[in-house]
């Protein structure tokens, strides 16, 4: 085995080891924020004109009536024994619950609108590279699409494609006069395509197209950034005049050479990417009321649920430390030169 192999595999574990560290931070800050924050859960389940007894009884079945102090310590110890709770407005439902049935949405809206971002970006940031007579439109079009608020893109999309000219739907994942497809997966798409009903393929994509659009296209240019500049660096450099000069073929030299290494920092900006698109997720979600977990993240933080919000929240950590350590492996098999 190789030093630099060696060295990699350390490093992975080495970030592995520290995962439940960056996890039992984020689980803190999520915990004492929600309290710091103005809002009672017992006054929102039972309204303010409760009664004290009433109010007290319902604090002791959720377990909020010990100090902060105490609730902390038993909320590390749950999460110890990789349990998340129950809802406190619905105490019925375990956390784990909610984001299984929540989930399989946000990351069909994910897959999709990552798959805008990087159709639009990379492509139109390979053309502004190539063509130099473009690079004014591509940097007009990072600036602009990075300046621009996410929520006001999506109601300017319904306005416009849902509301004015009917093209697309919107307000839900799925027409409730149609069954979706079985579940497999949970995403509706692809569970249309393994159960054989490409009619139901195309009716889940009328639904997911304007959240999509509107989240991939404001995250696209920050795609076209990074490979114009990274692409544009990388045909200047020594080691793409020295591939011409060795006879290589334009075209492999550009796919081989000079894009593969202006791949790297796209690569790395997809891992950062997967968190801005968890973020973003809640406001295309609450914007368009689409029924993903992003959305009941919102419902729960309005509901002063603490039970969901930070099992959600831990959650979400957990897809961002899992992203960033495979981003790293595919950046070392990409580049050599990475040295761990």
């Amino acid at each position: 085995m190789s030093d630099r192999i060696k060295g990699l595999l350390l490093y992975t574990l080495v970030r592995l080891l520290s995962a439940p560290l960056s996890l039992a931070v984020v689980a803190s800050a999520v915990f004492w924020l929600m309290r710091l924050t103005p809002g009672d859960p017992v006054d929102v389940i039972l309204g303010v004109r409760a009664s004290p007894d009433v109010k007290l009884a319902l604090r002791q079945e959720l377990g909020l009536t010990g100090s902060w102090w105490e609730q902390y310590v038993n909320y590390l110890q749950q999460l110890l024994r990789l349990d998340l709770g129950k809802s406190l407005n619905s105490r019925a439902t375990p956390v784990v619950e909610i984001i299984q049935t929540f989930f399989p949405a946000t990351v069909e809206l994910t897959i999709y609108a990552m798959a805008i971002a990087l159709m639009v970006g990379l492509g139109l940031g390979l053309i502004t590279a190539l063509s130099p007579k473009w690079q004014t439109v591509g940097r007009l079009f990072s600036i602009i699409t990075y300046s621009l608020p996410l929520f006001w893109v999506g109601m300017l999309l319904q306005l416009v494609f849902a509301v004015q000219l009917g093209w697309f739907p919107i307000g839900t994942r799925f027409p409730v006069e149609i069954t979706p497809p079985n579940t497999i997966t949970g995403i509706y798409t692809l569970d249309a395509l393994l159960t054989g009903q490409p009619q139901l393929f195309l009716v889940s994509l009328r639904y997911l197209a304007l959240p999509a659009l509107s989240l991939g296209v404001v995250i696209s240019g920050v795609f076209e950034r990074v490979l114009r500049i990274n692409l544009q660096r990388s045909l200047q450099a020594d080691f793409v005049e020295s591939a011409k000069a060795r006879g290589i073929s334009p075209p492999r030299v550009l796919l081989n050479h000079a894009v593969r290494n202006a791949l790297i920092p796209v690569v790395t900006m997809m891992g950062l990417t997967i968190a801005a698109l968890l973020g973003g997720a809640v406001l295309t979600e609450v914007t368009f009321s689409f029924p993903g977990l992003a959305n009941r993240l919102f419902e729960a933080i309005i509901a002063r649920d603490y039970a969901v919000v930070q099992g959600i929240v831990v959650f979400f950590a957990l897809i961002v430390v899992v992203v960033s350590v495979a981003i790293d492996l595919v950046n070392a098999w990409l580049d050599p030169r990475i040295k761990y």
